[in-house]
Order: C-alpha cells, then structure tokens, then sequence
C-alpha cells in the first residue's frame, strides 16, 4: 500500500483490520481510567537497560505487521493519523444555546503567550458592542500587555526585596527567577490591570511586531530584571533597612525596564488623557466617544452595559476552579503569584465540574460569555478545531492505554491550566445534559473552523480547570429561573450564596 497516496481514515482502517480493536471502556461522564497490573511481581528489576533486550523487543515488535504500518504512518504523519472519523463526526458547530452577540472578528495572539489578555478583553468587548449596536470591535490587547510587563517587572522586584533572607539556591527564590515577565497571567490579574489603567480600542494601541512576536522583548527584560535581583540582593545584605534605603536603586532599574517596553512596543496612551474613538455601527451610522481610558474601562460597569448584559458587571466577575487535589467548597490561591502591587491576589473558589458547568450553562441562557481556562494541548487538534478525548486513539497507534484521572495529571505536572478562551454556547441533551461547548480562540482564523472550536462535553471534564462567572445572589423567583433554566431552584443566578460566600473565606495557599 502506498502510504502517500491513502488518506489518514484509510490507514486507522487498515490498522483496524490488523487486529487491534479499540478496547478503552466507555462510562458516562468519566475518563478512560483503566489499571492494569504487571505480568509477573516475582522478577527482581533491572537497573540497565540491555542493549540485547532492546534487539529482542524490535525483532518481536517487526514480526506485527500492525506494527510495520504504524511505524510507516505515523513517521508520514504523525499523531495526526491516530485521529478518529468518529470524534469528527459527532463534534458539529450546532449548538441549542447559543448567546446572541458571540464578538467579532476572530483575534489572533500570534507568537505569543498573551491567552489570557486576548479572551477576557474578548469577554469584555461584547457588553461594549451591545450598548454602541457594533458589528466588529476589538479592544487592545496591547495595552494592557505593556502594563502587565511593567507591573510584573515591579511585582518581581518587590518580592526579591521581600525574600532577601532566603537562600539565592533555594526553591522559593529560584521559582522566583524562573520567569519574572512572562506572557501568561490570569484573570484577577487581567482584572487589576483594567482597574488600574482602563482599556482602549485597538486602533488607538495596535499590535506592534514584539507585541506579536514577545519572545525577544521578555527575554531581554528577563536578562535584566535576574541582574537586578542580584544586585539588589547584594546592596540588601549591607543595609539594615533595605526598604528604607533602596529606592533609587528600584526606580532606576524599573526606568530601565519601561524604557525596554517602550522602545519594543511603543509609548501606551495614558490612563487619564482623553481620546476620541470614531466608529460606524452596524446600521453604518457613525458615533464618536471622547473618553479616557480608565473612563472607556468604566464602561462596562455602566447602567446600560450592565442591563446589556443581563444585569452583569464583567468588573464583579470571579473564578471557579475544579482541582479535586484539594477540597470542594474551598478558596484556592497561590503564593506569590501576582502583577499589581497593592490590589486584589489571584483567587479560585474550588468546586466539582457539575457545579462549574451549570453556572457556564446559566451563563449562556442569560446570553453572557465566559472566560476559561484548560490544557489545550491534550486530545484537541488545532487544525480541525475539535477538543475531544475520543479525539486521539493511541491504543490503535501503539497498543498503549493512557489512564490518568485529573487529579493523578495535576499531581504529576501532566497536565496543568496553559491556555485561556471564551465559552459562547452549548448543545444540551433531552435531559438537559451538555453534550459540547462553543470554543472562541484567538489563534486566527485559520484554526479550526474560521477560528471557532468544539470542546466535547468529556474533554472539559477532564482538562477544563476554570470558569469566570457572576457572583451575584438575586433572590426574585422569576430571573433566578430564567437563568438557571430551574424553577425549582429560584435561590440564585449562576452559583449558589454557598458558593459566593466562600470568597469570604481565607484562601488555601
């Protein structure tokens, strides 16, 4: 057979026809957890590996001729081959739920790491098109990047300040030096960064080249900012009071710092000057709005947005998380982990995925996006935009069964939260159950399907970790029931007073 001229579906049926059927046991709701034991537990363990034992693995593994093809389509294709027609099939862009204003056009991230400013500014941007009738629009991602740089260039310096008594060698201040600025953040952070500095449209901050391509400009900041730490660690150890006395020091080494981030991504409006944004609606009828930054950001707090957006404040907005390594019902947060000195830390109220996903369907029926957070690289195919884990057979490709249930991948670092996007509908059963969610990325338009993906209802139990919803209780039976889609239910919104009130709580490190 040749294996250039058969398509991918052609070679698993070839694989089929080999022998080796799929025997992963499929349960509903949950992963394909199998344990299996070894062969023998009376043989003492070799601590070398054979170079005879290798040559008598590869003669066993040829004589296969399920094993030949595999070998001559995956080195032709990759995992790619592995994919499943069925998975593509049933993981359709027809959704039941579905909010009314998704936001547009699709945003692209380029080569960098900027996830998460580019979903929630996409969250964000939706109330604003409501309440100005806009066809397209999108905010600034840019802006709020050059201030997280600066912010985190600030936040790192401080905390090498803060643990000038830990050892250089030790875990904590390695963990520190390890990436000062990186790209990714979260959502109180995106949160502080509105707050303290605003938003703008992106016609009046574009995409600069380092903004698109950042591995260059957070190299150079990281190279310096790790000298600075040293140095401030030095000066530290001959002073009694390092706070006290090294403040021109800081400042000239965060000068050094905005004048890197400047240069490389261009000077940023100022939070409290006014400009004017110019735009045509979707009637094509033109509108002005002269405004600051911090005035656009409040916006979305406006009477109009909020009514907008059925009652929500996209400033109150807060995280669900599902780790089940920790306790449900619990406020999660994590040790020095931060962009903005002095404002809110990073905060996740930790509940099952049944909680997490019927405050996203909540969400939906009341016609809002929501930001969240997952390990995209797992059973998902960029090109085909399908996140399934039925997705990738790799049983069929090597006769291996992967079983790993989410708390086992956390434990291990197999799996862990690595990129943010937008939920805009869902597909729900007869009972009422979902099937798949509507994925807005920021990868271009040239991921998936015109840039929109398909998460199936299985692959976000499994690698979906945070969801941003709306706290608010509203105790008026009616709402409460045409939000939650249950009128035996008419105690709350999107989560339960149970749920809001433990952000009272004193978070879990």
């Amino acid at each position: 057979m040749d294996i250039k001229a058969v398509t991918g579906d052609q070679l698993v049926d070839k694989l089929n026809s080999l022998g080796l059927k799929s025997s992963r046991p499929i349960s509903e709701g949950s992963y394909d957890y199998i344990e299996e034991k070894a062969d023998t537990m009376d043989t003492p363990i070799n601590p070398t590996i054979s170079i005879s034992t290798t040559e008598q693995w590869e003669k066993q593994l040829m004589k296969d001729p399920k094993n030949r093809l595999a070998l001559t389509a995956l080195a032709q294709h990759g995992n790619n081959v592995l994919t499943q027609r069925s998975a593509r099939i049933k993981d359709t862009q027809n959704f039941n739920v579905k909010i009314s204003l998704e936001g547009a056009p699709i945003t692209n991230q380029k080569s960098s790491g900027r996830c998460w400013l580019f979903a929630a500014t996409n969250v964000f941007r939706v109330a604003i098109m409501k309440k100005y009738n806009l066809k397209e629009f999108e905010l600034s991602q840019s802006y709020l990047f050059y201030w997280d740089k600066l912010e985190k260039a600030n936040w790192f310096l401080e905390q090498i300040l803060d643990t000038v008594e830990e050892p250089l060698d030790g875990r904590l201040v390695q963990t520190l030096m390890t990436s000062p600025v990186g790209d990714g953040g979260q959502w109180d952070m995106a949160a502080n960064l509105v707050e303290k500095y605003g938003l703008v449209p992106q016609q009046h901050y574009p995409d600069s080249y380092n903004a698109q391509n950042s591995s260059g400009m957070s190299s150079l900041i990281t190279t310096k900012l790790r000298e600075d730490a040293l140095e401030l660690r030095r000066l530290a150890s001959q002073s009694s009071d390092a706070r006290g006395s090294l403040g021109s020091v800081k400042d000239k080494m965060m000068r050094e710092v905005h004048l890197i981030l400047t240069v490389m991504l261009g000077p940023p409006p100022s939070p409290n000057v006014e400009f004017t944004w110019e735009y045509y609606d979707k009637d094509d009828k033109f509108g002005s709005l002269t405004t600051t930054p911090l005035g656009f950001a409040g916006e979305l707090s406006s009477k109009a947005s909020v009514q907008s957006n059925s009652g929500v404040d996209v400033h109150e907005v807060f995280s669900l998380v599902n780790d089940p390594r920790n306790d449900y019902g619990s406020l999660l947060s994590v040790s020095r982990l931060g962009n903005v000195v002095g404002m809110r830390g990073v905060r996740y109220v930790n509940v099952d995925m049944t909680t997490m996903k019927n405050a996203c369907i909540a969400m939906l029926k009341a016609d809002i996006p929501i930001f969240f957070g997952s390990d995209v690289g797992k059973f998902s195919s960029s090109q085909s935009g399908i996140m399934d884990t039925d997705l990738i057979d790799y049983e069929l490709g090597f006769n291996i069964r992967l079983g790993l249930d989410k708390a086992q991948r956390l434990k291990t670092g197999e799996s862990s939260m690595t990129h943010a996007m937008v939920l805009t509908a869902v597909h729900l059963d007869k009972e009422g159950e979902p099937v798949r969610w509507r994925v807005q990325n920021s990868w271009g338009e040239g991921a998936g399907t015109k840039g929109w993906f398909v998460m199936s209802d299985r692959w976000m139990d499994q690698f979906v970790y945070q969801a941003v919803v709306d706290p608010k209780y509203d105790s008026h039976p009616a709402l409460c029931s045409q939000m939650s889609g249950n009128a035996a239910d008419p105690g709350h919104r999107f989560v339960s007073k149970d749920i809001r009130d433990v952000l009272t709580k004193e978070p879990k490190m």
